[in-house]
């Protein structure tokens, strides 16, 4: 049964990314996000590629490979690839689908739309990214 569009924004809200965005906000970025279900085995990012997508995960787990080492596993509420959304930067894991997943995604594509059109989120999540890389150098 697809998620109720509060739900779904309540999950975004989780986001570090999302963090700073007004619930009218988050309902923008929750509108762009479909629930799609994925196979045990799926590979959801491969490591050294581009991305082009972000997910939250509903239901299920995924395992985190990186240099072909297990790192860790994400389960619900866990989420993967928000970099994606903003840069072209390669993917630093390879992210496999543990079990059968039920995720929520959105495109980068969809996700610079938004940006295009609503300056304050655009702001807000640079605003989060600025603070998560400020925390990561000190």
């Amino acid at each position: 049964m697809p998620l109720r569009r509060d739900k779904k924004v309540e999950l975004i809200k989780g986001v570090p990314l999302f963090s700073r965005c007004s619930k009218k906000e988050l309902q923008e970025v929750a509108a762009l996000a479909d629930e799609i279900d994925l196979p045990e085995g799926r590979v959801l990012t491969r490591e050294g590629d581009t991305g082009h997508e972000f997910f939250v995960i509903l239901e299920g787990t995924a395992e985190v490979r990186h240099g072909g080492r297990k790192v860790r596993t994400l389960g619900p509420g866990d989420f993967l690839g928000e970099i994606a959304l903003l840069t072209q930067l390669p993917r630093t894991a390879t992210v496999t689908a543990a079990t059968p997943l039920d995720v929520l995604v959105i495109t980068a594509r969809e996700f610079r739309s938004l940006l295009a059109h609503a300056p304050k989120v655009q702001t807000k999540v640079l605003e989060a990214l600025a603070e998560r890389l400020a925390a990561t150098t000190l």
